[in-house]
């Protein structure tokens, strides 16, 4: 950091398997994505490149390598995994992964129908070569998956090879784990929590109200997921009491 400051909340440090950010990118340019990491890298774990903006950004090789460089790894979103899969195309997935260098990989179903145990087959089958992040959860706002089911999947998919499992919230953080109002389904996060260590999930949480409840729930190191760049450092301060969100709430803590 710039300067000294007491009583800030001890933060887990890079590589780090806890207190973990992961942000979204939907269409950087690789001039903002060279800014992004020069102010921003110390910070960030992973960067999702958001459903399947991949297939059309033009530069992706080369923000593939901007990202290398600043040493922080990169994977594709899950709905494109969705996408080949839906299409019988398994295998040309496997392969634009590695034709891409990939390490990382989402496996995802919220846009299509998979039957789990199906789902669990490509997490284990995927863990024996990359890294898996498996999500759980549906795009659909009318779908409400109850927590017994939300406990039963991660379970399962953690035991498939996941590395860590995603509570789906998609970037506007209006379904899954929030709902429509972006108001936290509270009672499903805690039971949840009953049963799946919280350093095996990343919280999907857009926006700061709901970055905010998870940090004040579950502390500074909390893994939060869906952050938009610019909000980043704003993230940053909040996980360190240095935003009005969170600013008593530390300093009550150190007393």
């Amino acid at each position: 950091m710039n300067y000294n400051l007491e009583q800030i909340p001890e933060r887990t440090t890079k590589p780090r398997d806890f207190g973990f950010t992961m942000a979204m990118d939907k269409g950087l340019g690789t001039r903002e994505t060279e800014d992004f990491m020069e102010m921003c890298s110390d910070f960030v774990d992973i960067v999702k490149l958001g459903w399947a903006t991949s297939f059309v950004t033009k530069p992706l090789r080369e923000k593939l390598a901007i990202y290398k460089e600043a040493g922080v790894p990169v994977y594709f979103g899950g709905t494109l995994f969705e996408a080949f899969i839906i299409r019988n195309q398994f295998e040309d997935y496997l392969r634009v992964l590695d034709s891409y260098g990939m390490q990382f990989v989402e496996v995802s179903d919220g846009s299509i129908e998979l039957p789990h145990d199906e789902k669990c087959g490509y997490i284990e089958r995927m863990s024996k070569h990359l890294t898996v992040l498996s999500e759980v959860g549906s795009k659909d706002a009318a779908k409400i998956i109850p927590p017994y089911k939300w406990i039963e999947q991660m379970q399962k998919e953690l035991d498939a090879g996941s590395w860590k499992v995603i509570g789906e919230a998609r970037e506007g953080g209006n379904v899954g784990l929030f709902r429509d109002s972006g108001e936290v389904r509270q009672g499903l996060v805690e039971e949840i929590l009953t049963k799946i260590p919280f350093e095996k999930i990343i919280w999907e949480a857009p926006q700061k109200a709901q970055q905010v409840w998870f940090i004040k729930l579950l502390g500074t190191n909390v893994n939060l997921g869906n952050i938009a760049p610019n909000e980043i450092i704003p993230l940053e301060t909040i996980r360190l009491g240095l935003r009005g969100d969170t600013f008593s709430f530390f300093l009550q803590q150190a007393q």
